[in-house]
């Protein structure tokens, strides 16, 4: 019903940036908010940062200062701007959306994630 598609992950030394898109489409009447979070090899996933319906956002510590989320409503579309990045920001990257479908039904839907590797 709906589907996230995921973009902009690949290999950065430490210190580049990368930006991460994620399109939603679908039966989607609204969407309640758009994150990222991030699963490292025999770590649980984590939460990175999540974007409101209302702006509102958040982000996990260990990223504050170094990343930035944002949304373009009118492409259901989430970006996460990654900038100084270390080797421990690598993980495959997933976006969650919670979506109200045109049956205004509530859908938590996920991306199939994409790695971000920082190395030199």
């Amino acid at each position: 019903q709906v589907q996230l598609v995921e973009s902009g992950g690949g290999l950065v030394q430490p210190g580049g940036s990368l930006r991460l898109s994620c399109a939603a489409s679908g039966s989607i009447f609204n969407i309640n908010f758009m994150g990222w979070y991030r699963q490292a090899p025999g770590k649980e996933r984590e939460l990175v940062a999540i974007i409101r319906s209302g702006w509102s956002t958040y982000y996990v510590d260990s990223v504050k200062g170094r990343f930035t989320i944002s949304r373009d409503n009118a492409k259901n579309t989430v970006y996460l701007q990654m900038n100084s990045l270390k080797p421990e920001d690598t993980a495959a990257y997933y976006c969650n959306a919670e979506v109200v479908l045109t049956s205004r039904a509530i859908f938590n839907s996920w991306g199939q994630g994409t790695q971000v590797t920082v190395s030199s």
